[in-house]
């Protein structure tokens, strides 16, 4: 597993003008803290840093060593707020990470395999681009593999249709509600060729 270490400070200048002002004066990134059995906690984090955590995709997925003024506590990413344009994190969500207590996370897909159906003549959309877990802490999976090896050019492959990992259970599929996550299609017949058809 890789190692993922944040550096946050205690932030008591709260509201949406005083969040503006840490991220134009002084590069910081605005975050809260929340879950477990302490009350949540608003911090700012260095924005470089924030950034080079997150250029590595498994930083969503895993558990991260959040260290506030030398108190170190284990959380994962729970939302981002993201800039509409630039892309940079505005403003991000963390929940604590209590052993012995399940947690939801999102989860990168990794898809695999996909040559096989596009031998067999197919296109592949892909519908999802990450899942929703739920597991304890130690089951947290780096992302989900979905393997298209058997995939026939028309068929859709749903949540039920994935392996989900061992004491991994995907939160979807628990409230009934079975997700499409790539189907394969016929390719799309070429605007020229309908035309030569016609003619």
């Amino acid at each position: 597993m890789n190692d993922f270490t944040l550096n946050a400070e205690v932030r008591s200048d709260l509201g949406k003008g005083a969040s503006r002002r840490l991220r134009r004066l002084a590069s910081l990134v605005p975050a809260v803290v929340y879950g477990g059995d302490k009350a949540p906690e608003s911090i700012s984090m260095l924005a470089k840093e924030v950034a080079k955590l997150l250029e590595n995709e498994a930083a969503y997925s895993h558990i991260i060593e959040l260290n506030v003024a030398g108190t170190k506590q284990n959380v994962i990413i729970k939302a981002l707020q993201r800039h509409p344009s630039k892309g940079h994190v505005l403003h991000a969500d963390f929940v604590r990470v209590v052993a012995g207590q399940k947690l939801t996370a999102i989860v990168p897909v990794h898809f695999i395999n996909e040559a096989a159906p596009v031998k067999k003549g197919g296109e592949i959309s892909h519908v999802v681009a990450e899942i929703e877990v739920s597991c304890l802490p130690k089951d947290l999976p780096e992302f989900i593999e979905v393997d298209l090896g058997n995939a026939e050019v028309g068929s859709i492959i749903h949540l039920s249709d994935i392996t989900a990992p061992k004491g991994v259970e995907f939160v979807a599929l628990a409230h009934g509600n079975d997700l499409a996550v790539a189907n394969v299609h016929a390719p799309r017949v070429a605007p020229e060729a309908a035309e030569g058809a016609a003619e």
